[in-house]
C-alpha cells in the first residue's frame, strides 16, 4: 500500500532553498522509490491559512518513506532545510487496493 508524505513549507532562504535542498532532498526520496505527485503553492479554499507551498510526495509504502526521512542522507539535509525554510512534514497511508 503506498504512503504520502506531505510537506507544507515557506521558503526563508531561496537561495539556500534552491542550491543546497531542493534538488538534494529530491534525490534522497528518489532513491527510496518517491515520486512528486504536486508541487505548488496552496490555495486555501477553507480554513486558516498557515505555510504558503506544499508538496505531494508518493512512496511505495510506509516502510520506504520513513527510510528516507530517517535515512543519513537525508538527516544530512535537515539543518539546510531549517535554515532554508519553515515546514511541516506529515505521512499519510495511502487506501487498501
Amino acid at each position: 500500500m503506498s504512503a504520502y508524505v506531505v510537506v507544507e513549507f515557506t521558503v526563508k532562504d531561496p537561495d539556500a532553498y534552491r542550491a543546497n535542498y531542493a534538488g538534494n532532498a529530491g534525490k534522497t526520496a528518489k532513491e527510496h522509490g518517491a515520486e512528486v505527485l504536486a508541487n505548488s503553492n496552496w490555495e486555501t479554499l477553507d480554513g486558516e491559512t498557515g505555510l504558503s507551498s506544499g508538496v505531494i510526495v508518493q512512496f511505495p509504502d510506509r516502510e520506504a518513506a520513513l527510510n528516507w526521512y530517517r535515512s543519513p542522507e537525508y538527516q544530512e539535509l535537515i539543518e539546510v532545510r531549517g535554515r532554508a525554510m519553515d515546514a511541516r512534514f506529515r505521512l499519510l497511508d495511502g487506501l487498501p487496493a
